[in-house]
């Protein structure tokens, strides 16, 4: 079935046009929300919001209407509003949702699974110096100065390792490079106001 030929079933209130949409769509939207939330019931409950709400709409939808570029949207944007509802709430940084967008835009599927397979690998490829200070700074969220304290090295050792790690990547994934990131490390404390931690 064809992206016209969904819509159009869903504005007829097709049910089989629906079970498509949610056995195509379910388990990305899950594997992407639990990239933002950290927790799976927290992630299913998003996606599920997120379904309810496409049939809640479904007469409203136009017939080029961009699918899958919606459903990743709303899940983050259901994701901010749950987020906001929540009392430790964390603020994105602009740089961030622009590089999701534009990823979550351009890249189908299977080339999204492709990039991210790549910068692990990249990640696993690092040199070991490097490799440590940039898990310690994407995985852990430790700043470069807890970094420096932590592996007794100089900050200007942790920047230079960091900067090499950064260059690598880039080199890989160019431009998308952020958003490949921020979706296979999440939010991390670093990026996160003192104010609320």
């Amino acid at each position: 079935m064809n992206n016209i030929s969904l819509i159009n079933g869903l504005k007829k209130g097709d049910s089989k046009a629906y079970s498509l949409l949610v056995d195509t769509y379910h388990n990305k939207l899950c594997v992407y929300a639990y990239q933002l939330t950290n927790d799976r019931d927290y992630a299913k409950d998003i996606v599920q919001n997120v379904f309810i709400n496409i049939w809640r709409i479904r007469l409203k939808l136009k017939d080029d209407f961009a699918v899958k570029s919606y459903l990743y949207r709303s899940v983050y944007n259901e994701f901010l509003n749950q987020e906001r509802n929540r009392v430790h709430a964390i603020p994105l940084d602009k740089k961030n949702i622009d590089a999701l967008s534009s990823i979550l835009e351009e890249e189908d599927e299977k080339s999204l699974d492709r990039l991210m397979n790549l910068v692990k690998r990249e990640i696993e490829n690092l040199p070991p110096k490097c490799k440590q200070t940039f898990l310690l700074s994407k995985q852990e969220g430790l700043t470069n100065i807890e970094i420096s304290e932590y592996l007794n090295v100089s900050i200007k050792s942790v920047e230079a390792h960091m900067t090499k790690a950064f260059s690598i990547l880039r080199k890989t994934v160019g431009e998308k490079m952020d958003g490949i990131l921020f979706l296979l490390f999440g939010i991390q404390k670093n990026q996160v106001p003192t104010t609320l931690l």
